[in-house]
């Protein structure tokens, strides 16, 4: 016969109370567990954000010691081969990566957009005198990218402006642009041109007066009020670039020299251009010739723009057939800064025509076989070693030259 057990009441009414005491047994490591959760979590959450933070307000890039890399240049590609896609730039290694734009992240104060317009109020003293200021704090207290200022001395409209639309397709943030046309000039560029809102306070300009290097003057004071312009680029409506922004960015940042074309010219359009008087501050055997198309960095840009000893020489004696704009820039240069300076000019022009102008080109001289040329055939030194890339752009191209410029950029120039 099967006896049916039946539980002890004693052990019954036990089994809760055990239970009781083991729940406030382990009360106390439940609730430390999930204070420590929970404080994980905040603090998790707080280093994140304290990192995001840090990225996206880091000053400037760091002030490593620049990288002796060689940069290979070929112009069979408009794509400079960099070892080490970083430059030191005022002190400040900066990246070269190319990011328009349109990809960065710009939650902080970031100034690699063009301004909405340049135009001011300040009169020539006022606009040198901010320009020429340098902040001691070295690094930047925004994001920014270095950017090329690219400043076209003209009477009018920049008159081959589609094809460097072209050109700076794309690339929003890298480049500036700055245009001192004739004040008589009143026309307009669309609202969504690259070129419009660009003119700066401009004056009259005569070929071959001193004023013309007041104009260049005036020109990087503007470009220098931005301080992420490290290049600057002095460019006619005539121009035209020769490779691709790509290419052209690289080439003027990677770059250890500045680009001013300067040598001695005995004979009348040289030396006979001197006037005794300038002397003993600016001596026979210190003048120089060059070009005016020049290619610099923001430090010599500095020191042109502050210059008022030897410019002032050039106002009061270099009139007439002196022709400063050849000479001011080349001489000052030649004399102060002659280390840092690659005496040459990065901008082809043909003098081989003879006369007071460059030959000019015309529709039908546009050929794949030229641009090829001005492209590669030449010989100079880049970084300490020789190379065929000499010139980035090429004057003087008229206006209904255009057609056929588009037509081959995209084969010839790859923009």
């Amino acid at each position: 016969m099967k006896i049916e057990k039946y539980p002890n009441p004693i052990t019954s009414l036990m089994k809760p109370i055990n239970s009781h005491f083991q729940f406030r047994n382990l009360l106390p490591y439940v609730i430390f567990f999930a204070s420590g959760l929970a404080f994980g979590i905040v603090v998790s959450v707080n280093l994140q954000n304290y990192s995001l933070s840090l990225q996206l307000n880091k000053s400037g890039p760091p002030t490593s010691s620049s990288s002796s890399s060689s940069t290979s240049l070929s112009s069979s590609s408009d794509d400079l081969q960099l070892a080490n896609n970083t430059v030191r730039i005022d002190g400040f290694k900066k990246d070269l990566t190319l990011k328009p734009a349109s990809v960065m992240h710009g939650l902080e104060k970031d100034l690699t957009l063009q301004p909405a317009s340049v135009m001011h109020n300040m009169e020539d003293e006022e606009l040198l005198w901010r320009a020429s200021m340098v902040p001691k704090i070295r690094e930047f207290p925004f994001k920014t990218a270095p950017k090329v200022a690219f400043m076209f001395l003209t009477k009018g409209p920049v008159s081959l402006a589609p094809l460097w639309e072209k050109f700076f397709k794309g690339y929003e943030g890298l480049f500036s642009i700055y245009i001192h046309s004739n004040p008589s000039y009143n026309g307009s560029e669309p609202e969504d041109s690259v070129f419009y809102g660009r003119r700066i306070p401009s004056k009259e300009v005569k070929w071959g007066n001193v004023n013309m290097v007041e104009a260049e003057r005036r020109l990087l004071a503007n470009a220098l009020l931005d301080h992420s312009n490290q290049r600057f680029v002095l460019l006619s409506e005539s121009c035209i670039p020769l490779f691709n922004f790509n290419f052209t960015y690289t080439y003027l940042m990677k770059s250890r020299k500045t680009f001013v074309e300067a040598y001695d010219l005995p004979g009348p359009v040289g030396r006979g251009r001197y006037h005794p008087k300038m002397g003993p501050l600016i001596k026979l055997d210190q003048w120089r010739k060059g070009s005016q198309w020049f290619q610099i960095d923001r430090k010599l840009a500095l020191e042109i723009i502050s210059d008022n000893l030897y410019f002032s020489n050039f106002q009061r004696y270099c009139k007439r057939q002196c022709y400063a704009d050849e000479h001011y820039i080349p001489t000052y240069v030649s004399m102060k800064f002659w280390k840092r300076n690659a005496n040459r000019t990065l901008t082809w022009v043909d003098w081989s025509r003879g006369g007071s102008h460059p030959a000019r080109f015309m529709r039908t001289d546009v050929t794949p076989e030229f641009l090829k040329k001005l492209r590669s055939e030449s010989s100079c030194e880049y970084n300490g070693m020789r190379n065929t890339t000499c010139f980035l752009f090429a004057r003087k191209f008229l206006p209904h030259s255009l057609q056929r410029l588009l037509l081959f950029a995209p084969k010839i120039m790859r923009f």
